[in-house]
């Protein structure tokens, strides 16, 4: 694991091994990921992470090694929740107490588009826009309540992110990056009623500063085909993997989406791209290659999906059902 050595933080649990291991390992089956048990010590892998945490004879040592600052930053958060919820408590040998949010970016609101009748797409420039363009596709966009002045999430005492409440809740939606190149990145988000970024975006927030964290949510999968399913939600997710695919999918790469033509942009003429008004209907009629199938909409739909996908005995492991909405 030296890959992940280039950043470690080092943290102690009193008097708990057992009960540390017993959180460490239903977290692990939450999260469906990785978790590997030599005598005495457990290993979970997440993010290109490792959390390891070492019995001792009166306590349990928590060593967190990452390849980048911020993702030490982003575990040393889920750590101290996964102890916490078992009643634990970390003393961690470093906390940067007071810090913005691990993966916080502060950007400026370079420009706003009208990109289709149905999408607007919003610039962000900011020195840190790069990270954002590499190996995941999504992010969460920060916008503080209307009228309110900013308050962002920030490191407390614990190594926890304390994140604004009340008044100064965030709004936290996530958006996919649609491009990126040196210091400004693009994403698009979809005109509807009662959308606390659309009226945000149309309030004239050119040149004002916003806050992304991230980045997070994945990356193409990779394998033998990719089949992908969603509504205009999920359309630029979807345009995002089909550019992806050629470097990363060895066989057949198809899209079925529920999307006004008007906004399909270059996708109307991609022939891998059908538009359908049914997608659960889609689905059921697909002749699916083995491969990844990937699913994003409304909440019920993806459930749905993810059953029916299942029950034909599709691996859970090649199966994404993401509910965008709700």
């Amino acid at each position: 694991m030296s890959h992940l050595a280039s950043h470690r933080r080092h943290g102690v649990i009193p008097r708990a091994s057992g009960a540390a291991a017993a959180a460490l390992k239903a977290r692990a089956s939450a999260w469906e990921a990785p978790l590997t048990e030599t005598p005495g010590v457990l290993s979970l892998f997440v993010w290109g992470c490792e959390m390891r945490l070492t019995a001792e004879t009166d306590s349990a040592r928590i060593e967190l090694l990452a390849p980048e600052a911020r993702l030490i930053g982003t575990l040393q958060d889920s750590a101290t929740e996964i102890f916490a919820e078992a009643g634990l408590e970390v003393a961690w040998d470093r906390v940067d107490k007071g810090a913005l949010a691990p993966g916080l970016s502060v950007m400026r609101v370079a420009s706003i588009i009208r990109r289709s009748p149905g999408f607007l797409r919003i610039r962000l420039q900011g020195p840190d826009a790069a990270r954002f363009g590499e190996t995941s596709l999504h992010f969460r966009l920060l916008l503080p309540q209307p009228g309110r002045v900013a308050v962002w999430p920030r490191v407390a005492a614990s190594g926890r992110t304390r994140w604004p409440e009340g008044a100064d809740a965030l709004h936290r939606p996530v958006y996919t990056v649609a491009a990126q190149q040196g210091d400004w990145l693009e994403f698009d988000i979809f005109r509807h009623a009662g959308s606390p970024t659309c009226d945000w975006a149309m309030s004239g927030v050119e040149g004002s500063q916003v806050a992304i964290i991230g980045p997070g949510g994945g990356w193409c999968p990779e394998g033998p085909a990719l089949s992908l399913f969603g509504d205009q939600t999920a359309l630029p997710a979807i345009a995002r993997m089909l550019d992806l695919a050629p470097h990363l999918v060895s066989g057949p790469v198809r899209a079925w989406v529920r999307a006004a033509p008007e906004d399909l942009g270059a996708l109307a003429d991609d022939p891998r791209v059908t538009r359908t008004e049914d997608l659960l209907g889609a689905l059921a009629g697909a002749d699916l290659p083995a491969g990844h199938v990937w699913f994003a909409g409304r909440a019920p739909e993806a459930r749905a999906a993810r059953q029916h996908l299942l029950d034909r005995g599709w691996p859970r492991r090649e199966v994404t059902a993401a509910a965008y909405w709700d």
